[in-house]
């Protein structure tokens, strides 16, 4: 559970980010730098991951997408990987009750990415329900097929509990044993508190996500309180995972 009074760690030297601003786009930069300052706060500096993005395309999601609530969160992913993976690529996962296939967010094609790839799926007429699941595998697959040596840090995008809580439950525990770290991120007026849940679940070998809560109107939400928001307790999961042998 991420703790929001405890003092961050201090970091042991500035972080460096995997790839030189120079090569990312203007209007990434601001983004790019707020999440390196983030990552300094939290003790992150020097770390490499491979981030992901879950997005929730049920029904209830249709206002966000209308309003450029996702491709803002799809900017700020972004933004936030060019500081820790240098292949300038983030993929995405989108989901409902069905599987979507996964499609990689580009430095020199994000820009309405979002609302291209939700029309390519029918748009607002094929939104279904909410199955976390099918998200969850489709991320873990992928993740093993890299044969990545760094961690994933997954943002995972959603506005309510979903329809298979067991089967995400048992999902979250089984990939406690892997270099998952699963940040999940709700949208809406109210908190969601199945995500709250799975913050303080038990049964797991290591304590893999965190819950931070963007509200009604997610483009509001400070960059640098997003950023902590997904990292901080990411932050406290690194070493955990080092000493339990998932990291080198």
């Amino acid at each position: 559970m991420f703790n929001r009074n405890r003092k961050p760690a201090a970091p042991a030297a500035p972080h460096t980010p995997a790839m030189s601003l120079d090569k990312v786009p203007a209007g990434l930069v601001s983004l790019a730098k707020t999440a390196t300052v983030s990552l300094e706060k939290n003790g992150l500096s020097g770390l490499r991951a491979a981030v992901y993005l879950v997005v929730d395309r049920s029904y209830s999601m249709r206002t966000y997408f209308a309003d450029g609530s996702v491709q803002h969160l799809a900017d700020q992913a972004l933004g936030l990987s060019v500081t820790v993976d240098d292949d300038g690529t983030v993929p995405l996962v989108m989901f409902d009750s069905r599987p979507y296939p996964l499609v990689d967010i580009h430095l020199d094609q994000y820009a309405g990415i979002v609302a291209q790839q939700h029309e390519s799926h029918g748009g607002e007429r094929t939104m279904g329900g909410t199955q976390y699941t099918i998200a969850m595998r489709a991320v873990i697959e992928h993740y093993l097929a890299s044969q990545a040596t760094d961690p994933a840090l997954v943002i995972f995008q959603t506005d309510g509990a979903p329809q298979d809580p067991e089967d995400v439950r048992l999902q979250l525990v089984q990939s406690s044993k892997l270099p998952v770290f699963w940040s999940f991120v709700g949208f809406g007026r109210s908190r969601v508190h199945f995500l709250a849940q799975l913050d303080t679940m038990r049964g797991r070998l290591l304590d893999n996500a965190s819950y931070f809560h963007a509200g009604g109107d997610p483009r509001r939400i400070d960059d640098g309180d997003l950023y902590d928001g997904i990292v901080g307790e990411f932050g406290q999961w690194i070493p955990q995972a080092r000493q339990k042998g998932l990291l080198r």
